[in-house]
């Protein structure tokens, strides 16, 4: 058992823009109201403008990296300010309590279960890491770090894995009903785990219920870990504060904080993974904490690696009405006024530089559009190049099923909006440049 304390990293936090108490309280379904038609047309993509990576002052310095230091703060606290909202800079305390270790896959894996309680003055927030490693590993190996959807026991039919107690969605797939999880619901999400796949590679996994960080829900952020900062909440007189991806995203680095105590992780190459929302999570995780070795994003569309100027498929009006409380107040201020974001999303994927990153589509998953979150990471692939590092190998968008493996990678796996064994095992090769 061991305790810390820890500050959170300072943001600077100027507000530019007061938002109108009406718009930061825009009821969710608003979405369904008014009625959305997604554009699914090229040819329909209005014209626009991005705004550039690289400042003129950065674009033309001898000395590339300490500009892009400064070019980088830069734009940290713009995607903060006007996108996922600061986080607080009171102090907290962890607890890291090992609650289990065992074999499993019949010897070849360690399972290691972890309670990671956060702490301040106004309560405490328990979270569950459940961790695999390869049981034949003579050292501490390279490990995905990513959030689940459904609760850990989802992952894997083992029954020993612990059974979480926090609100979850009601879904028959998973068996849970009235917001609370069940037995029924073990090994539910499996197909997206490829644990033995990652063992038989000298990997590890990592992984946590993103509800136990924040529940998924407009609750007005009075649960999760918006609780334990009430003077942190965002409000209409505070739009510029974390919404619940920067909440999941600094729950993340907390879970980063336990890892790095634990002998059979190699906390210099820890790989954040994650998701459609969650890969909207890992994006901003891997920006904001750069201890994350390497960033991938699966799916992440709007809000992630997809450019938001394009308004393809979801929107920003369309993500900020049916999901309210995913970024902060400022955000809903670019409804349907996208040209007017100060940002764009091949800039947060810049953020990223010079470290590894892997930008994931599937064919068939329009909503997300492949083609933007495909034209970021070939955008940001600037970035690397003035490092001296390969950017994207792929001049276009490729067809289905085509992986470009790299320090920027990118692929198109012929399918609907999931992940699974295919998507796994390209990121076992990208997992491996780190070795």
């Amino acid at each position: 058992m061991k305790t810390f304390l820890r500050g959170c990293s300072a943001q600077l936090c100027t507000l530019f823009v007061v938002l109108l108490a009406t718009s930061f309280t825009t009821c969710p379904c608003s979405a369904q109201s008014e009625k959305f038609v997604a554009n699914y047309d090229e040819s329909q993509v209005p014209d626009y403008e991005l705004p550039p990576i690289l400042d003129e002052v950065t674009a033309q310095a001898d000395d590339f990296p300490s500009a892009w230091d400064a070019r980088r703060s830069q734009l940290l606290q713009t995607f903060t300010e006007q996108m996922f909202g600061s986080v607080p800079t009171s102090e907290f305390e962890l607890l890291f309590e090992k609650v289990e270790q065992a074999h499993c896959l019949a010897g070849k894996g360690i399972r290691q279960q972890w309670k990671v309680t956060i702490s301040t003055e106004s309560g405490t927030l328990p979270v569950t890491l459940l961790l695999y490693t390869p049981a034949q590993a003579t050292g501490p190996v390279p490990t995905f770090l990513g959030l689940n959807f459904h609760g850990n026991h989802t992952i894997a039919a083992d029954p020993e894995i612990l059974l979480t107690e926090s609100w979850v969605r009601d879904s028959k797939p998973q068996s849970a009903t009235n917001h609370q999880a069940s037995d029924e619901g073990r090994g539910s999400s499996s197909s997206r785990w490829p644990i033995e796949l990652l063992i038989d590679n000298g990997l590890g996994l990592a992984t946590a219920y993103y509800g136990e960080i924040d529940p998924d829900t407009d609750d007005q952020f009075e649960n999760g870990i918006h609780a334990l900062f009430p003077d942190h909440r965002p409000s209409a007189e505070a739009p510029d504060r974390w919404g619940s991806i920067a909440a999941w995203s600094w729950g993340l680095s907390r879970l980063l904080d336990c890892m790095e105590q634990i002998d059979q992780v190699d906390a210099s190459k820890v790989v954040v993974i994650g998701h459609s929302r969650l890969g909207k999570t890992s994006l901003w995780a891997g920006a904001t904490d750069p201890r994350f070795a390497a960033t991938i994003s699966n799916d992440s569309g709007c809000g992630g690696a997809a450019l938001s100027r394009r308004a393809f498929g979801e929107t920003v009006w369309r993500i900020n009405t049916s999901f309210p409380h995913w970024f902060c107040g400022n955000f809903k201020q670019y409804n349907r006024n996208e040209a007017a974001l100060p940002i764009d999303q091949h800039q947060l994927l810049a953020l990223l530089a010079p470290r590894p990153l892997y930008v994931a589509s599937a064919s068939e998953d329009q909503w997300a559009d492949p083609r933007g979150e495909f034209l970021s990471a070939k955008l940001a692939s600037e970035v690397y190049e003035r490092f001296e590092l390969p950017g994207l190998a792929l001049q276009d968008l490729p067809k289905p099923n085509t992986a470009s493996i790299g320090v920027v990678s990118y692929h198109l796996r012929e399918g609907t909006h999931n992940i699974d064994s295919w998507d796994w095992t390209n990121y076992v090769q990208f997992i491996k440049q780190l070795q």
